[in-house]
């Protein structure tokens, strides 16, 4: 891994291109921390009409880039940090235990150890790591592996070149929902387990500051609640996602005859029943390996974590205090942002916020 010298810098920016809407975050650095300067979320799909993923072109989302940067009055070349990450399928992340090695062996050490770990084909691999910790005891070394397959990196890579931006720092999803945590909470002892809920697909990551990292994603996200409207409420998709909004898991209070979604169909799993029986087996999981069940609390971000409801559904089934994340808590907000605390700029905040 190559050791850059440190870029300096006033302002940064992190970009999250989602499946279904971009998040820019503008902010500026200040000498102890930042100052949120800008931010913008606008869609990728068409409004009202409901969409078929695998039919969206990637090319739909640098024009809507290069329309948000002039909105918020950023000049591509100007920018100096600038910061973006990828997800899905063809990315990992994983904390590993290995012997200690001098740096000039661990990285290729590394790379056929990552083949045991993550399942990506060695050919097509971009590893890099970060050494978290040197056991006292064993000299053994906690590292902390993110992997991309190049098509994935080359693609995100070429949407910010369309846009007129030069690619900076590519992060993995699920790390910049860690340091936007990380970043933005008063973090004490214990496990934190984090949900940044997506159109398509849940980020899932438990960390704490003596924790083992672990991560996932989970396949649904808002796109499934607004199926799961529109089926048990026979509702079309622009009239659900408008429910959706409005009353989350809630029923229509000027509807009192109407059901709640848990009680109709129990034959199919409600979104939030899926999603709820893969944060349990995690949770399981994590406590076999890791050895530590100390889960101190559960913070929903992204733009479903807003769903009313969803917050006290999740908390009652897996009985571990649940809330909807402030992700601006260590940034400086000018007054005409203190009502604007949205949970979906958790990813583009963390982003923003990570140094070299």
């Amino acid at each position: 891994m190559k050791k850059n010298k440190p870029v300096r810098f006033k302002e940064t920016v992190g970009i999250d291109i989602g499946s279904h809407s971009i998040k820019i975050v503008h902010l500026k650095k200040l000498h102890d921390g930042f100052k949120l300067l800008n931010y913008e979320v606008r869609p990728t799909v068409p409004q009202g009409v409901e969409y078929v993923l695998s039919d969206l072109r990637q090319e739909r989302f640098a024009p809507v880039i290069v329309e948000m940067l002039k909105t918020l009055r950023i000049s591509p070349k100007n920018i100096k940090h600038l910061v973006s990450s990828i997800g899905g399928d063809n990315t990992s992340i994983k904390q590993i235990k290995t012997i200690f090695l001098p740096d000039e062996e661990l990285e290729s050490a590394l790379f056929f150890e990552a083949k045991k770990h993550i399942p990506i084909s060695g050919s097509d691999m971009v590893l890099d790591y970060q050494v978290l910790s040197v056991e006292e005891k064993t000299n053994n070394m906690n590292i902390l592996l993110a992997a991309s397959s190049k098509d994935v990196l080359n693609q995100h890579t070429q949407i910010l070149a369309t846009a007129g931006l030069n690619p900076n720092l590519v992060d993995i999803d699920s790390l910049a929902v860690a340091n936007s945590f990380a970043l933005n909470a008063f973090v004490e002892d214990g496990v934190y387990v984090m949900l940044n809920l997506g159109a398509h697909r849940t980020n899932m990551v438990i960390w704490g500051p003596d924790a083992k990292f672990f991560a996932r994603d989970i396949p649904y996200g808002g796109y499934n609640f607004t199926r799961d409207i529109m089926r048990k409420r026979q509702l079309e998709w622009d009239e659900a996602e408008n429910y959706k909004f409005e009353f989350g898991l809630m029923d229509d209070p000027n509807n009192p005859a109407a059901q709640t979604i848990s009680m109709l169909d129990i034959s199919e799993k409600s979104t939030e029943d899926a999603i709820v029986e893969e944060l349990r087996r995690s949770l399981r999981f994590y406590v076999k390996e890791a050895g530590n069940s100390d889960f101190r609390k559960v913070y929903l971000m992204g733009g479903s974590a807003k769903l009313k409801g969803l917050p006290e559904f999740i908390q009652d089934k897996v009985n571990v205090p649940t809330e909807v994340f402030v992700p601006f808590i260590n940034v400086e907000m000018p007054e005409k942002f203190q009502d604007k605390k949205d949970p979906q700029l958790a990813l583009a905040i963390g982003l923003a916020m990570r140094m070299e």
